[in-house]
C-alpha cells in the first residue's frame, strides 16, 4: 500500500485545524485519521465540482429529453452488465 501514497503538503487557517482536529475528536478519531478525512473530503469535492458541470452542460435541455436520455444511458449500461 505504501507505493500508492502520495504526499502533501497543505496549509490551513489555524481556525480550519481546529475545527477539524475537534470534529475528529468528538468521533473518536485520531490524528492518523486526519489524511483518511481529508482524502474523503477531497473525493467528495471532486464529485460535487463533476456533477455541477454535467448539471451545467445540460441546462438548456428540456427535461423530457434529458428523462429520455438518462433512460436511453441506464437501459444501455443494464444491457452490457
Amino acid at each position: 500500500m505504501a507505493d500508492n501514497i502520495t504526499r502533501w503538503t497543505v496549509s490551513v487557517s489555524k481556525d480550519t485545524d481546529d475545527t477539524v482536529r475537534s470534529h475528529l475528536a468528538q468521533r473518536g478519531m485520531k490524528q492518523g485519521d486526519l489524511s483518511r478525512f481529508i482524502e474523503e473530503a477531497v473525493k467528495w469535492r471532486v464529485l460535487d465540482q463533476t456533477m455541477a458541470e454535467a448539471r451545467g452542460k445540460f441546462a438548456d435541455l428540456p427535461a423530457d429529453e434529458l428523462d429520455a436520455l438518462l433512460d436511453e444511458a441506464v437501459t444501455a449500461t443494464r444491457a452490457r452488465g
